[in-house]
């Protein structure tokens, strides 16, 4: 009895080692992604970051030296509201002006960010109003679309994976093992045709600054609800049925 105790205890103590150092192993691993991401982004974007901070600053001082009349001190406050604007998605420039923020379509883009979490950053509420709805907004509405996307995505799961299984197995009478693994690559080649393939060549198509690396990229910062906002559809300047265009990327976003 008292072996048995003894043995039981020495199996518990080893699974807890075990664990701990599973958990401290998991923590290293995550600090390491981490540490790697951050060479990576620097490394890469680094230089990258320099050259444009060099080119605003020769094109800053060569519009001194023809406006000397302008001093940098009032240039300086001019810049700064102009990009505390640009923050809150209002542009001062002239072929930007027409786009609005918080028009209705706009305004749907916006709530299907927020809901999604997907946030791009390009649109924020201005007025303390707006941000107390949305905080208000985003707790009640965020909950309530996981429910629903979790809704939606059992019923899809149903009709899209277990019924032609079942039905292929049983009618066909092929082996429900690769029966599954046909379906899971032909489900999966054709939701990334849908959800990115598809999406990218059409946004490449209507945004003309787009090449299809960059509308691929867009697709995937936005379905992955990271939402960086370096890139947002329909604020083009004289973007052709902006309004509608707004519409139809709402359910993209």
């Amino acid at each position: 009895m008292l072996q048995s105790l003894a043995s039981n205890s020495c199996v518990r103590l080893i699974q807890n080692h075990k664990s701990t150092w599973y958990f401290v192993s998991l923590i290293l691993g995550y600090l390491l992604y981490l540490i790697f991401g951050a060479v990576v982004f620097s490394s890469v974007e680094l230089p990258y970051e320099d050259q444009l901070r060099q080119e605003l600053r020769t094109v800053k001082k060569q519009f001194l030296i023809e406006n000397e009349c302008l001093s940098e001190e009032r240039l300086e406050r001019f810049l700064k509201k102009a990009l505390d604007a640009s923050n809150y998605g209002v542009s001062i420039l002239n072929n930007a002006s027409a786009n609005w923020n918080w028009d209705f379509t706009s305004s749907l883009f916006f709530a299907s960010t927020v809901l999604s979490t997907t946030g791009y950053g390009h649109t924020a509420p201005l007025s303390d109003g707006g941000k107390a709805f949305c905080i208000i907004y985003s707790m009640i509405g965020i909950p309530f679309t996981l429910l629903f996307l979790t809704a939606v995505v059992q019923r899809i799961m149903v009709f899209s994976t277990r019924r032609p299984i079942t039905y292929i197995h049983t009618h066909w009478g092929l082996s429900k093992q690769l029966v599954a693994i046909v379906h899971a690559t032909l489900l999966g080649m054709l939701a990334v045709s849908c959800f990115f393939l598809i999406p990218a060549a059409i946004f490449s198509a209507l945004e003309e600054n787009w090449n299809f690396l960059e509308s691929f990229y867009f697709c995937f910062i936005s379905l992955s609800t990271i939402g960086l906002g370096d890139y947002v559809p329909g604020e083009a300047a004289n973007q052709k049925f902006r309004e509608l265009y707004k519409v139809g990327i709402t359910g993209e976003c």
